[in-house]
């Protein structure tokens, strides 16, 4: 079990790199950063409310880094599988908000394939530890 937190936790740092340095490179996009500067961005106003829903979503890859390690099988298993399923779903959305370029498709590829794999690698580990607890009740 100590391997599968190492592992999840693990996925949780690279994707979060991952977010991080595709928002950074986002900085350095000169008609990107322009809109930044006025509050618009792609047509979505860049204000409080959405800021703080930003730093919601990007918690929960940070949160996960910690959880991964600290939580007991089944609810680390279960918090991994929402988590990732979450994330999937927030990445797979943001490429039909706005002008997509080439980098920040390439990062999406990689954060949308590493939050569906830490989903489906928490669903496993949640039916082997199913499977183990009714096993040994018997």
């Amino acid at each position: 079990m100590k391997n599968k937190k190492m592992m999840f936790s693990t996925l949780w740092v690279f994707v979060t790199f991952n977010y991080l340095y595709c928002d950074l490179i986002g900085l350095m996009d000169a008609s990107l950063l322009k809109q930044y500067l006025t509050g618009h961005v792609e047509g979505m106003t860049i204000n409080e409310p959405f800021l703080l829903l930003a730093g919601i979503l990007m918690e929960i890859p940070i949160s996960m880094i910690v959880l991964s390690q600290l939580l007991p099988a089944r609810f680390n298993a279960i918090a991994n599988a929402t988590a990732g399923f979450i994330k999937t779903i927030v990445m797979i959305a943001t490429l039909f908000a706005g002008h997509v370029s080439s980098y920040y498709l390439f990062f999406a590829i990689i954060e949308i394939g590493t939050t569906l794999f830490i989903s489906i690698k928490a669903i496993q580990w949640l039916k082997s530890i199913k499977t183990y607890v009714l096993t040994y009740q018997a």
